[in-house]
């Protein structure tokens, strides 16, 4: 019996528009874990545990309020805040996995869809490298099918980058992860794009062989990740971006986007 969980191998990219052209890319995967399924993935796969040290795992305490209550009941109390009745919604988690004990998601998105599976809600947690935490709950209208895109806005909130200002908004694009996983991030200032940033992943079936796979294809991926955030940081230093003046958040808050 497969998971209704599975993985995602592709890429994450970013590009700088102002004050200068800046591009990375990088290849990484990332686990899609249906949040209510957890005990049986863990029972089933030896190199995946939840909340305990393996070659791959997931930690609550990683994600959310960050003092490992469940994810699950943690994304439905947001989704009931939001004023969205959470019974009948599945809620997948997209996140790049603990590896051999280290974990850094930049990124990480609840798909929260429907019994048809259509997309009630995302919510977006955006991590930054001081131990802050923010997560944007924005409801969707339930779009349906492979090809079925939902678009959201927000103001931005949470201190993410030095180079980047706190006075800023977001735009979203994301579709139900299928096939292929498709997530897009638009930072925008004066009403004027600053940053795109992407993530790409083809589906793969979650099991033993495929994350062996991927602990060598893509080594120490978590720490590869936060090693690149800081080289790029001072790449962007040495060719004379302007570091803000922002305090950087460390504590863990939630905004509930309300439908305009």
């Amino acid at each position: 019996m497969s998971f209704r969980s599975a993985l995602y191998v592709g890429t994450v990219s970013h590009h700088r528009l102002v004050p200068k052209r800046h591009e990375l890319r990088h290849r990484v995967y990332w686990l899609l874990l249906d949040l209510a399924e957890l005990a049986q993935v863990d029972a089933r796969l030896k190199m995946f545990s939840h909340n305990r040290v393996n070659l791959t795992s997931l930690h609550n305490r990683d994600h959310g309020a960050g003092t490992g209550a469940s994810l699950l009941a943690q994304a439905r109390g947001h989704l009931n805040d939001a004023g969205i009745d959470s019974a009948d919604i599945s809620i997948q988690l997209l996140c790049m996995p603990r590896v051999v004990g280290y974990d850094f998601n930049p990124l990480s998105v609840y798909f929260c869809s429907d019994a048809e599976g259509g997309l009630i809600a995302v919510i977006y947690e955006v991590n930054n490298t001081y131990g802050g935490r923010h997560s944007y709950v924005i409801p969707a209208s339930a779009q349906r099918g492979d090809d079925a895109t939902t678009r959201q806005a927000c103001e931005k909130e949470f201190y993410v980058s030095p180079f980047m200002d706190l006075d800023m908004s977001y735009r979203f694009r994301v579709g139900v992860p299928g096939e292929k996983v498709s997530v897009s991030v638009q930072a925008r200032k004066n009403n004027k794009a600053v940053i795109y940033t992407s993530l790409i992943g083809r589906r793969r079936e979650l099991n033993d062989l495929n994350l062996l796979r991927l602990a060598v294809t893509h080594p120490a991926m978590p720490m590869q990740v936060t090693g690149a955030i800081y080289w790029h940081a001072l790449k962007l230093w040495l060719r004379g971006y302007t570091v803000n003046n922002a305090t950087p958040s460390r504590a863990t808050t939630v905004t509930i986007v309300r439908p305009s």
